[in-house]
Order: structure tokens, then C-alpha cells, then sequence
């Protein structure tokens, strides 16, 4: 009698979930040996002790169905996947580089014409610069290039902080420079454009400068007599005060008592030197006082003893 539920007697029990896996991996070995030649795959690698590597996911197998079950799973199609991305970008980039070499290998035919005018506008005061760059045997499809370039980035000449240098580029023409003064320059709509005409060939470009006037004081050159560079003059001494202060408190001149003898006038150099006596030779100075302190008892020419 057959039972409705369960297995049937001998058939040994319901497969549980790691048996299935163990069945899948067998048949995918399986299948893998049948269909893939292990000589032709480059990840694999047989050591010197006789097990088997992976050199794409850096796994040891003991046999080669391991490797094959391994090859199927999915950590190796991911690292496929990974790898293929990585050798179609390196390749991009080898052919953008094979471009650009062929396009650095262009002949050169020489430099194209130019015309610089220099304009002022009394209004605002500013000057710009119009350059028309002509470019009759521009290859099709071609526009013209400007960029600004510092001084520092050339090496044709010295470099100098006052100037920077606008460069124009178009095949198969060479490179032009042009050195302009490094000040502010107005990229406004207005002031500042950039036209390409594919008929006359004629790419124009105009430049708004900035140069600051300086004041009238500053272009003077300084007095001999004047202050130092960068320092303010002394200001004006104050006028005497005239009369008596608002309080009406003013300090009387002082007189000197009955029987002194009034101070010697000070000696001021802007009086000039002082007189010599009609004979000719200075006065003698008169002799030093001498008292009864050390300094009087002093002799020239002695060593004190040491005690």
C-alpha cells in the first residue's frame, strides 16, 4: 500500500537545500567538462603541488571539476565583468591618444595673416585691442581657437609679471601669440566677442582693457628736502597763543630776585659758531673744582691694590 505523503520505502528521503546545491554544482561540472577546454582559459594555473588556481579570483582548487564548477559561480563572472570593463576603458584611451598623435602630425603650412588695431573710447575712459586673424586654407570643419596664457607658462621669452600672452590655433596653420599688458580685462557681452565668418574666412576677436589712472600727485617726483617714501610729512607746529586764555588765568613772567645774576643765554647752533677774542686763541677754560670726595684724591697713572 502506496502512502499518500512522504516519500516512498527505499527512496531514501526529501532532498534538502544543501543536497540540491551539491546536485547543481555536479551537473554544471559536468556540462563545464564537456563544453570548455581548460587549455584555451587564461585564469587557469596549475601549482607545483598538483592542486589547481584561479589567477582572476585568487582561489585554490583541489581538481580541475572544482575549477570548472568555480568558473560557473558567481564571484568569477563578476570579476569577468569587472575585467572586461577595465580593458574596454584602457582601450578608449589608447585610441583617443592614437588621435591625438595623428592629429600633432599635421604639416604645418606657416603662419596665417593678422591685423591688430588699437581703439580708446573717451567715454569710459578704456582702451581695447581688435585683432583679426585671416585664415584662407583652414582645414573643413575647423573653427579657430584663443586662450589666454601667463608668462610663466611660456619659454620663449623672460618672463615678465606686466604682460601675458594670447595665443591662436587652427589646423593646419601654426600657433600665434600675442603679448598684451596683464591688467583686468572686461568679458561682458558687449566689450568682450569672439566672431568666426566661414566665408571670408576672418576669425576677429576684441579685447576690453582696464588701465587705471594714476593721480597728479602721485607722478611728481619727490622733493630733496622732502619726507622718505612712504611716510607722512610732520605736520605744522601750532601758532603762539595770542593774548590771554578764555578763563583769563595767565601765567606772569617770572623776575629774577634782587642780587642774582642772570643765566648765561643758551647756546644755539643756529646762531653759528662762536667768537673768538680779538687775539685769536679760545679762552682757557677755567681749572676743575677740586673737594673732599674720592673722585678729587684720584691719581692718573695708579693701580689700586688688592687687598
Amino acid at each position: 500500500m502506496d502512502r499518500d505523503w512522504g516519500s516512498k520505502t527505499g527512496g531514501g528521503g526529501a532532498a534538502s537545500a544543501q543536497n540540491e546545491a551539491i546536485d547543481r554544482r555536479e551537473r554544471l561540472r559536468r556540462l563545464a567538462l564537456e563544453t570548455i577546454d581548460l587549455a584555451k582559459d587564461p585564469y587557469f594555473f596549475r601549482n607545483h603541488l598538483g592542486s589547481y588556481e584561479c589567477r582572476l579570483c585568487l582561489t585554490l582548487h583541489n581538481n580541475e571539476g572544482n575549477y570548472l564548477a568555480h568558473t560557473q559561480g558567481k564571484r568569477h563572472q563578476t570579476n569577468l565583468a569587472k575585467r572586461a570593463a577595465r580593458e574596454l576603458k584602457k582601450l578608449l584611451f589608447n585610441l583617443s591618444l592614437i588621435s591625438e598623435s595623428f592629429l600633432s602630425k599635421t604639416v604645418k603650412i606657416g603662419r596665417p595673416g593678422y591685423r591688430v588695431t588699437k581703439q580708446f573710447d573717451p567715454d569710459t575712459k578704456q582702451r581695447s585691442l581688435l585683432f583679426q586673424i585671416e585664415y584662407p586654407e583652414i582645414e573643413d570643419l575647423e573653427k579657430p581657437r584663443h586662450r589666454f596664457m601667463l608668462s610663466l607658462e611660456q619659454r620663449v621669452e623672460k618672463w615678465d609679471k606686466r604682460y601675458q600672452f594670447l595665443l591662436f590655433a587652427a589646423e593646419p596653420y601654426e600657433i600665434i601669440a600675442f603679448r598684451v599688458p596683464s591688467t583686468e580685462i572686461c568679458k561682458s557681452t558687449p566689450k568682450f566677442f569672439s566672431h568666426w565668418d566661414p566665408d571670408s574666412k576672418m576669425f576677429t576677436i576684441c579685447l576690453q582693457l582696464y588701465f587705471k589712472v594714476k593721480p597728479p600727485e602721485a607722478n611728481k617726483p619727490p622733493s630733496a628736502n622732502g619726507p622718505a617714501y612712504g611716510t607722512a610729512a610732520p605736520a605744522p607746529p601750532p601758532p603762539p597763543p595770542q593774548g590771554n586764555p578764555p578763563g583769563g588765568f595767565a601765567n606772569p613772567p617770572r623776575v629774577p630776585p634782587p642780587g642774582s645774576v642772570p643765566p648765561p643765554p643758551p647756546i644755539s647752533s643756529a646762531n653759528g659758531p662762536r667768537r673768538t677774542p680779538p687775539s685769536g686763541s679760545l679762552p682757557v677754560p677755567p681749572p676743575p673744582s677740586v673737594g673732599s670726595g674720592t673722585v678729587a684724591n684720584f691719581t692718573p697713572g695708579t693701580q689700586m691694590g688688592r687687598q
